[in-house]
């Protein structure tokens, strides 16, 4: 795939742009290493003061950068800036936080005395998607570079502009050559990349497909990796729910980012004695969605990220239907130019469909409906998949419960799955495996160092 900024909206190039030759590369990996010598000697003041002008940068240029993303991947212009915000607040999280939880832990040992001492491990390679360009970097970078480390950044090449906006700020804030660097690769020569033995560690956010090949590759070399892979999210309603802040909330929850979100609502799982009005109520809203412009403030749903997108869902879509399942609404393209699919529900998906367990990644929601709750949680758990989940029940206590039950890495009582800078953020099955975020986001890429002071007698 060519190296490109392609306005989805209308599916027309803007700009191309040269991958990173050999050269550029080898010259890259050399100053990431020779910077993680001098950046790992630095105190922890030193880097929250680069964080915080970073976060300090984002907002200062939230509006133009927000155009970056809509124009690249079709995000609503609001939403763009609210990752903006979201990756500020991150950077600042981090800048705050990062000493004290990395802070030295006194432990307590029947014999003598001991400590453990957190320490960075080297140059980090991390590979990034479109849906969330900012945002995603933001909690791959802020964490690791407080702990020391340097880091390289793949980005999806869809969005280029973004990914050199993101090394244009960390220059504009002071940051060492080398302690950030954006490389326009093909997805071929990354995997090849982790075999480099300057690369200490891996983190991939991606497709299911794309984290068997790093995390294979990363074993192979004895690597770290973290994987934040797909997700398809259970959304249950039980008999007690509040159905009109339900219904409110599975609007939000299914087409956020046009759809395009690992923990996005895509399993819609309803007990029978509100699924009808539940179900009415979700068309209707659905059906009223605006498609348009995402630059727009009227526009409630825009573009996919592509047009390769756009043709991948409506071919899923129909695989579905061809084997069973029902086009309760949309189900189509939209009849315009650029890379638009209807809001679009469908029923009757039984396990034996061969869409079953995929991902539906854009505006198509999957619709359940079961017996009890029993059932609502035998369906939950019936996916590949074990990123995030919600159930709505004005009984926390029952929500808490039903939650013990989820096999998932975040469950969520009456909202759907949502991120925030000091909540973790991860899964467990095929949606991968460590921890971004909060406290947990600094323990995946740092040596943990045990440092002993023995009595002086004999420990035997």
């Amino acid at each position: 795939m060519p190296i490109r900024t392609t306005n989805p909206f209308n599916n027309k190039v803007v700009k191309e742009f040269p991958e990173t030759t050999d050269t550029d590369l080898e010259s890259a990996m050399m100053k990431a290493s020779a910077t993680f010598t001098e950046w790992k000697k630095t105190d922890y003041s030193t880097r929250s003061e680069l964080l915080y002008k970073v976060a300090g940068l984002l907002r200062a240029k939230r509006k133009e950068l927000a155009q970056l993303i809509t124009l690249e991947m079709g995000k609503l212009f609001s939403h763009a800036e609210g990752e903006i915000k979201l990756s500020a607040e991150i950077f600042d999280y981090y800048a705050k936080n990062a000493e004290g939880f990395l802070a030295d832990k006194v432990l307590n040992p029947v014999h003598g005395q001991a400590l453990i001492r957190h320490s960075p491990i080297g140059v980090l390679l991390g590979i990034q998607p479109w849906n969330f360009p900012f945002y995603q970097v933001a909690r791959f970078a802020a964490p690791n570079i407080m702990i020391g480390n340097t880091v390289l950044i793949k980005h999806a090449q869809i969005v280029p502009q973004c990914a050199q906006a993101i090394e244009d700020i960390f220059t504009e804030a002071g940051a060492p050559e080398g302690l950030y660097t954006n490389l326009l690769l093909s997805n071929q020569r990354t995997s090849a990349l982790i075999a480099d033995k300057r690369i200490s560690g891996v983190s991939l956010t991606g497709s299911e497909a794309a984290g068997m090949i790093v995390a294979a590759e990363a074993g192979k070399h004895i690597k770290r990796s973290v994987l934040e892979l797909g997700g398809s999210d259970a959304f249950i309603i039980l008999e007690d729910a509040d159905i009109d802040k339900a219904v409110d909330w599975a609007i939000i929850g299914r087409i956020n980012n046009n759809g395009q979100c690992c923990v996005a609502s895509k399993r819609f799982i309803a007990v029978e004695s509100i699924a009808d009005t539940f179900l009415e109520k979700f068309k209707t809203k659905m059906n009223a969605l605006v498609v348009g412009d995402p630059m727009e403030s009227t526009t409630n749903l825009g573009p996919l990220c592509s047009e390769e997108a756009a043709v991948n869902i409506a071919d899923q879509v129909k695989r579905a239907v061809d084997a069973g399942a029902k086009v309760l609404s949309g189900g189509k393209r939209v009849d315009r130019e650029g890379a638009f699919m209807e809001p679009t529900i469908l029923t009757n998906m039984l396990p034996g469909n061969p869409v079953f367990y995929e991902e539906f990644f854009g505006p198509v929601a999957v619709f359940f409906k079961v017996k009890d709750e029993e059932e609502a949680i035998a369906l939950a758990n019936d996916s590949h998949f074990g990123l995030g989940g919600s159930v709505f029940t004005k009984d926390i206590e029952r929500g808490k419960r039903i939650a013990n039950q989820i096999d998932s890495g975040m469950f969520n009582i009456n909202h759907p799955t949502w991120t925030q800078a000091d909540l973790p953020f991860g899964g467990t099955k095929a949606s991968g495996y460590g921890r971004e975020l909060a406290a947990s986001g600094l323990d995946e890429f740092v040596n943990k160092k045990l440092i002993r002071i023995s009595e002086l007698s004999d420990p035997f």
